[in-house]
Parts: C-alpha cells; sequence; structure tokens
C-alpha cells in the first residue's frame, strides 16, 4: 500500500499503545496482537493450510458462524483460523471449538503482515462484512491465496466511489470473489469495474435460524411472562432507548418488560431500578426472589443469553437507534415478533426491508413509540399479523450460507 497509508495503520498502532494504560479494550488489544505471533507459532500445523476467516467482532463473527460451522461439518480435518481486530469478539469466542486456533489480527504493516502470513501460510481467505486492509489483502494476492469477502454491503458515499478513492479501490480489485447482500451493492461495484460480484444476501440470516433452534429456556423468565399480559422484550438498550420505554412501562400495568442493556455496571443498573416503579429484579439475582411470577420487570444483569429471550416476548425493542446504529434486529424478528428501533437504522439492509413488509417499525421519538405500543396492546391481530410478516421474513431470506459454501468448495 501507498505510504500514507502505512502511516495511518502505524500511527493506529501506537496510538492503542498510549491510550491501553487508560483505556480498558485498547489494552486488550495491545496485549492480544503482542501474543498473536508467538502463539500460532506454538499451535499451528508448520505446514500451514489453513483456512483463515476474519471478523472484526462480536457480530461479523456471528455472521461467519455458519459459513465456519457449514465447513468443519462438511470438511472435519479441514484447518481452520479464525481471527478477531476488537476485544468483543475475542474475548468472548477465544475458545470456540469449530476452528483449530483463535487469534488477534495484527496490526495492518507490511512488517506485521508478512510476519502473519508466514506462520499461517493460508490456502484461503475469508473476511466478514466490512474489513479493507490493505497490505493484508496486497500480499494475499501476491502469495496467489484465494480471498473472498462474504456478506458485505456497499453505499454510495464509502470511498471507493469517491473521486479520490483509488486507494480504496484497489483493495477490491484483490478479492478473488465478492459475496455481498443486495443488488444495489453488485450495481454499484459495477460502476467501478469490479463485476466478480455475486448477490447471495446475509449469512447472519442463516445464524438467527440456529440460534432460534438451539434456544436455551429460562424458567424463572418464562414465569414471569406466562400470564395474558404483553411482553417487550428490550435487547441492547442504551440509556436514549431507556428514556423512552421505561416511562411507557411504568405507566402501562397491562405489559411486562424484559431488559438487557448493551453495557452495564452496577451504578447504571441501579439507577436503572431506581427509575422502575413496577415489582422489579436483576436475572443475577432472582435466588432473591419467592415468585418470578409476580415480577413486572426483569433486568439482564449478565452476557450471552439475549437471542434466547427474544422468545419470551410478544414484541421486541432493539437498541441503538438514537446513537452510531441499531444492533441485531434479526435476532428478535426470527421469533415472529414486531420489531421497534430508533431512526439511526438506514445502514442495516434487513431493518429496512422488515419495515417494507410491515414486520418492524422505526421511531424518532417516545410519542411516536407510544402510538405504536398502544396500538399493539389494543389490537391482538395487528400483533399477530405484524409479527408473521417479521417471521416470513426471515425464512425467505436465507440460504446464503449453503450458496456461499456451494461456490467455494463445490463449484
Amino acid at each position: 500500500m501507498n505510504i500514507l497509508y502505512n502511516i495511518a495503520m502505524a500511527a493506529t498502532g501506537w496510538g492503542m499503545h498510549l491510550a491501553s494504560p487508560w483505556h480498558h479494550k485498547a489494552k486488550l488489544t495491545v496485549q492480544g496482537q503482542a501474543r498473536t505471533i508467538s502463539y500460532l507459532k506454538e499451535i499451528l500445523d508448520p505446514d500451514g493450510g489453513y483456512i483463515w476467516i476474519h471478523a472484526a467482532s462480536l457480530g461479523e463473527f456471528e455472521q461467519g458462524r455458519p459459513l465456519i460451522e457449514k465447513i468443519r461439518e462438511e470438511q472435519p480435518n479441514a484447518k481452520i483460523l479464525l481471527s478477531f481486530y476488537s476485544p468483543s469478539g475475542y474475548e468472548v469466542r477465544k475458545s470456540y471449538d469449530k476452528v483449530d486456533a483463535v487469534c488477534y489480527m495484527p496490526v495492518d504493516t507490511p512488517r506485521r503482515v508478512k510476519e502473519f502470513l508466514d506462520v499461517v501460510k493460508p490456502k484461503m481467505a475469508i473476511f466478514v462484512k466490512y474489513e479493507f486492509w490493505g497490505n493484508f489483502l496486497e500480499q494475499l494476492k501476491q502469495r496467489s491465496v484465494p480471498t473472498y469477502i462474504i456478506s458485505s454491503i456497499f453505499r454510495p458515499n464509502q470511498s471507493f466511489f469517491k473521486p479520490w478513492g483509488g486507494m480504496f479501490r484497489k483493495m477490491l480489485g484483490c478479492f478473488t470473489h465478492l459475496y455481498v447482500q443486495d443488488e444495489e451493492s453488485r450495481e454499484l461495484l459495477h460502476g467501478i469495474g469490479v463485476d466478480n460480484v455475486t448477490v447471495c444476501g446475509d449469512t447472519r440470516l442463516d445464524r438467527v435460524l440456529q440460534i432460534k433452534a438451539q434456544a436455551k429456556e429460562f424458567p424463572e423468565i418464562a414465569a414471569m411472562t406466562s400470564g395474558d399480559k404483553l411482553t417487550l422484550v428490550m435487547g441492547s438498550s442504551w440509556q436514549p432507548d431507556e428514556d423512552i420505554i421505561i416511562p411507557y412501562f411504568n405507566s402501562h400495568p397491562e405489559m411486562k418488560l424484559i431488559i438487557a442493556p448493551h453495557e452495564f455496571d452496577e451504578s447504571r443498573l441501579e439507577a436503572m431500578m431506581a427509575r422502575i416503579k413496577r415489582p422489579v429484579a436483576r436475572y443475577t439475582k432472582l435466588d432473591q426472589v419467592d415468585d418470578p411470577s409476580q415480577l413486572d420487570c426483569m433486568i439482564i444483569d449478565c452476557f450471552g443469553i439475549l437471542s434466547s429471550l427474544y422468545r419470551y416476548g410478544d414484541v421486541a425493542y432493539v437498541g441503538g437507534g438514537f446513537g452510531s446504529g441499531i444492533h441485531n434486529v434479526p435476532e428478535a424478528a426470527v421469533y415472529g415478533i414486531p420489531v421497534i428501533f430508533g431512526p439511526r437504522h438506514e445502514k442495516f439492509r434487513e431493518a429496512l426491508e422488515l419495515k417494507e413488509c410491515g414486520g418492524a417499525f422505526a421511531i424518532d421519538n417516545a410519542q411516536q413509540c407510544n402510538v405504536i405500543l398502544d396500538r399493539l396492546l389494543s389490537d391482538n391481530h395487528a400483533l399477530q399479523q405484524e409479527g408473521s410478516a417479521a417471521s416470513n421474513y426471515i425464512n425467505t431470506h436465507t440460504g446464503a450460507t449453503q450458496r456461499i459454501y456451494q461456490d467455494l468448495f463445490l463449484g
């Protein structure tokens, strides 16, 4: 890559080092990257031949996971390496047993990239969704390693499509093939001369079906939600989301509420508990509750169970839409319940299409949310109809994993 890109990558690495004493995620990243090469030398087959799959974080991993598990199922002897850029992916999935090794991706500088590829000796590289690393892509191409990106999505405002975006367009030329989510992405790429593209949809939809099939049961939550009151599950919520839903819940005794905050600490949890004016408990303190069925609200103060909790809902509210963007909408929609989210959802194809088919609703403020909830509380036919639209959307947009696997390994 050009010198400006390499300076930027080096500066990113130094920036994380400088921030690491005060920033926990930066510290984990720096420490993890420092261990990558020694760990790989210790654990990998020196002959290489790995299928290397890279996901930036946990969300991208969930998109790539159906393909990883398909490869493992069909090729039990395949050697698979999984890498992450973010601690939020690595720390949760570092013991993932469907791959041979899990590591942090090194900083994308020429020396680090060469060192990494010399150890891994990949026979194939697969990037998930938004991962465009110039030096990695350039060296993979130089080494004639087939390189792919899956579940990718492109928009006109990205650097690839700007007059000054030649360096970024060069990255796209390093891919053997690009598997994109929608026709708009294919057309944008065609406009800049990139035609090794297939529209396959999003592997995340295959994953949410897997999650639903494997959903865990939570007896205490089942007890709380077993009556005839409507239950709203608020997943991955932030403060602006809670500012809308909690006051509504406090004034509507005909509903129950499950809150799974995106992030939490003791002070945040205590403040949330204080705002709720009806019987409430934290999930990790249910041993202090005599009868969970008498609760009206439960706060989920642990990670890893939200995807199973939507099964107990009649309506879902997916947070993040008043911040950087909504979280995982299909994870809720797969259970056949209508989904509500905030205004920042335009980058999420599933959210837009769920709105179009009547399975989801976007809001800009509390008043709009109240109108939707009032209707769903009072009109069971609408609730069922809109929930069916959500599940039908998921069921008719699956199959990307099989199409990609077929193309990569059987085509």
